[in-house]
């Protein structure tokens, strides 16, 4: 078993199967020593995570959204790399919120997946980011987050 797979299992964490795209694009591309990992959306076991932050759902159910964002991310790095001991670090998120114009807590919202790659991958997952504000995400979600990784 791998660290990172040991540290999952510590923190009580199962990791989603890798989405498949929803369109016409690839879930990863690795270039050189970097992995790009497409837009995870919000989604858990029952579906897809639905709504927009300020206009009925909370900034700490927005964050665990990202959460969820941020377990598709790491999943989608497993079937890249086989090993997520290969992650060097977490080098940037990126994070769309869908919100309305008046919501301003989108860092506390990205927060959920910026905290769980701390939890994983420790001081390598610290990592640049954006969190931003969409009049409107696919399929109506609440999260949309994209990564780049180092990878060994």
């Amino acid at each position: 078993m791998s660290q990172i797979d040991a540290r999952l299992a510590e923190l009580g964490i199962e990791l989603p199967a890798a989405p498949a795209p929803a369109a016409n694009y690839v879930p990863f591309v690795q270039s050189g020593a970097q992995l790009f990992v497409s837009g995870q959306i919000s989604a858990n076991a029952d579906g897809l995570i639905l709504g927009k932050l300020g206009a009925g759902m909370t900034t700490e159910e927005g964050a665990a959204a990202a959460r969820r964002c941020g377990l598709s991310l790491i999943a989608q790095a497993k079937a890249a790399l086989g090993d997520l001991d290969r992650v060097k670090r977490v080098v940037k998120l990126v994070g769309f919120v869908n919100s309305t114009a008046e919501f301003t807590e989108q860092p506390k919202v990205i927060n959920g997946c910026s905290d769980l790659m701390v939890e994983v991958f420790g001081e390598a997952g610290r990592h640049a980011r954006s969190a931003v504000s969409a009049a409107s995400l696919p399929l109506g979600v609440a999260v949309e987050i994209e990564a780049i990784f180092e990878i060994a």
